[in-house]
């Protein structure tokens, strides 16, 4: 269910709810009890999963790929 941002117009009173999509708009302000209470339009959040997208497929296409570890070339690596 998303979480929708109330505010109201009379008083300032804002308030987060969880609310199905399909449940009626809440009107009333359960501070002042004006009905002056509306739904803010704010951004949704949401997460791409998943290859195809430029943050897991395309954002470091340049770059060579990160290694775990020492490197092999490393000097202390090979006795003398």
């Amino acid at each position: 269910m998303p979480i929708y941002v109330y505010r109201c117009s009379s008083c300032g009173h804002t308030q987060d709810v969880l609310q199905k999509m399909s449940d009626p708009l809440l009107t009333i302000c359960p501070e002042c009890k004006h009905a002056t209470y509306k739904k803010q339009v704010t951004a949704a959040g949401f997460k791409l999963k998943g290859s195809g997208w430029y943050e897991t497929d395309f954002r470091n296409e340049g770059s060579p790929p990160k290694t775990s570890g020492t490197s092999s070339g490393s000097a202390a690596a090979s006795p003398t």
